[in-house]
């Protein structure tokens, strides 16, 4: 296979490769792209090659490598020995250029596919002052005051969480808060930092 087309097909790979994993494009396996791409190569030597730049491709979009390190990271893998270990030259331009290319959108195909459904879209809250009607007490006292008379309790946190999934119109949920169950929230997400922080630093 000439430089060309040797050059074309590992492009064409890598897109196939790409289309697959973070697009959901199903149509494209793993026999069509050999059939395309390489139809003189063995069965057992395509599989190398292709699970070896799925592999580095996942590497690279999972950690979202900016250019730097993409360098840094081919350039170790093109000093690896040893048989089917090492990356050529050729192979870490195709990596570069389909990264290149591809970073954004497989950056939000994999924020997509992390995302717990439905989604949260937006928050809006606010504090209020929780009254209620003074009727009862009135007429038991024999009040003259209007049933709409109103007093003060305590303070009230109103929440509205904006819910939807992907292409569809949004739900919302209004939640309502006391003091002690504020308290309660607040606790409860300080203790899943406390939680993240222990496992990061584990990491």
């Amino acid at each position: 296979m000439a430089d060309a087309e040797a050059a074309k097909a590992l492009s064409g790979l890598l897109n196939g490769i790409a289309q697959k994993v973070y697009y959901n494009k199903t149509e494209i396996t793993e026999e069509l792209l050999k059939n395309e791409l390489y139809p003189d190569m063995s069965q057992e030597d395509f599989r190398v090659l292709h699970d070896k730049m799925r592999g580095l491709l996942k590497s690279i979009a999972t950690a979202d490598m900016d250019q730097a390190q993409l360098e840094a990271f081919l350039t170790a893998q093109t000093k690896r020995h040893g048989a089917g270990a090492g990356l050529t030259t050729d192979q870490a331009s195709a990596l570069t250029r389909l990264w290149k290319t591809h970073r954004a959108r497989v950056r939000e195909s994999l924020l997509g596919q992390s995302r717990w459904e439905p989604g949260l879209r937006g928050v809006s809250w606010r504090v209020d002052i929780q009254t209620h009607t003074a009727a009862a007490q009135n007429a038991q006292n024999g009040g003259g005051e209007s049933a709409a008379a109103q007093t003060s309790g305590g303070p009230v946190a109103l929440m509205e969480l904006e819910l939807g999934r992907t292409g569809q119109d949004s739900e919302f949920v209004c939640l309502e808060f006391d003091e002690a169950k504020v308290n309660m929230v607040l606790k409860k997400m300080a203790d899943i930092q406390q939680s993240i922080d222990s496992f990061v630093h584990r990491t």
